[in-house]
Order: C-alpha cells, then sequence, then structure tokens
C-alpha cells in the first residue's frame, strides 16, 4: 500500500457528539488529523469540538452534519441506524465526490441482548452505497469499542479494523486512517457486499463483553 498524508484531509465525524464518534473524533485528533464534529445542532458539535480541542491538542471544530459533510475530504457517517438513511440521503450532494465511511451497525435489542437486524440493501454500508451513487462508500470502524476509544488513558487499542468496499484507492486510504489509532491496524476485509457479516459482528461482541466485562474487538492472524 503507496505511502497516503492525511495530514492534507480534513476527517469529518457526522454523529460526532455520540461515544463512538466522539471517539474516533478523539483519536484523529491525537495523530495530528484536522477534525470537524457534525451533530443535528450545531452548538452541541461545538461544545464537543471544544471540549476534544482542549483535550488533544488538536484541530477540532464543530458543526451541524450537513455543513461538515460538506467540510470534509473524508467524511463518517456514526449515527444511530434509525436515523441512517434519511440522514445519508438528504446529503447525497454534500458527500458526491468523497470518500464516505459507515461505521453503522444496525442492531436491535431485547431482553436476550443485541441482535443483527436485516437491512433490505443487505447491510447499513450498502445502503449507504446506494443512496450516494457519486460517492465512494467505504464500511469501516464497526468494531471498536467506544470506551476504550473515548479513555485517554488507553494508548494501545490493541484491535484491527475491517475495511471493506470495491474501491481500491479509497480502501487503502481508510486502512491508513484507521492506523492512525495507537494499537489499531487497517485490514482489508472484502468487498461491500460483505459488509453484513462484519456489522453484524458487533452484536456478539456485545455478548462478550456482557460475559467478561470486556471490551472485545477483532484480531486477524496471519496477515
Amino acid at each position: 500500500m503507496t505511502e497516503i498524508d492525511l495530514k492534507t484531509q480534513t476527517i469529518a465525524v457526522l454523529g460526532g457528539t455520540g461515544p463512538q464518534g466522539r471517539g474516533l473524533a478523539r483519536r484523529f485528533a491525537q495523530a495530528g488529523l484536522n477534525v470537524v464534529i457534525g451533530s443535528r445542532g450545531s452548538e452541541k458539535a461545538e461544545a464537543t469540538a471544544a471540549e476534544l480541542a482542549e483535550a488533544t491538542g488538536g484541530t477540532v471544530s464543530g458543526a451541524d452534519n450537513a455543513t461538515a459533510a460538506a467540510q470534509g475530504d473524508i467524511v463518517l457517517v456514526v449515527v444511530p441506524w434509525d436515523g441512517h438513511g434519511e440522514l445519508v440521503a438528504s446529503l447525497a450532494g454534500q458527500l458526491a465526490g468523497k470518500i464516505v465511511v459507515d461505521c453503522v451497525n444496525p442492531l436491535g435489542f431485547d431482553k436476550q441482548g443485541a441482535y443483527a437486524l436485516a437491512v433490505e440493501e443487505g447491510s447499513a454500508t450498502q445502503q449507504a452505497a446506494a443512496l450516494l451513487p457519486e460517492s465512494r462508500v467505504v464500511g469501516a470502524f464497526h468494531n471498536v469499542s467506544a470506551v476504550l476509544l473515548e479513555n485517554p488513558e488507553v494508548t494501545d487499542l490493541g484491535t484491527d479494523v475491517l475495511v471493506l468496499g470495491d474501491d481500491r484507492e479509497a480502501t487503502d486510504t481508510v486502512q491508513a486512517l484507521a492506523d492512525t489509532i495507537p494499537g489499531v491496524r487497517g485490514i482489508y476485509g472484502g468487498r461491500l457486499r460483505n459488509a453484513h457479516q462484519v456489522e453484524a459482528l458487533t452484536a456478539n461482541l456485545i455478548s462478550m463483553n456482557r460475559r467478561y466485562k470486556a471490551h472485545a474487538g477483532v484480531r486477524i492472524t496471519d496477515v
């Protein structure tokens, strides 16, 4: 994989005020990347950005999701599944021509715990690709613990990130983005059609975490 310079890119995190988005934004800012946090309201995004900028010494700004999407060169979608399709469709114009990283896990919860939901398009990532025909959609960061991402005392996350997509240059870029997080490797995990099982695996990890009181992740051997 050729060396990719992410320092010239702006990383937008839509849904960046939630635990997962905030944790990813924290790690990218710590790595010296330019980060913009998106949220439904700009005030909450700006407040979160100010907190992360102070905590990391990095460059972090906040805006509403549409503005953040327009500002980002690489845009992560880290929103609840319930609002995923509506938000992605509404931002098709701002996201045209950009690498869009879908991080969403379509999960349901009942008394037995978490379980994967059926998605008409096959997965959240494939739904995003269908709604964003002019974007370069990649799936990644589905199985990373928000607790570990947000904990500044964790200096090695000790996990791999499976990166899925049909565009080799885009998946290489997202693998490099994952590599900026200490203890994380970005590993190519297949084409978009293989995203479902990676998203669904999060339900298994949640079950492991409950049983073992842990923050389980994924490690790929022999790569």
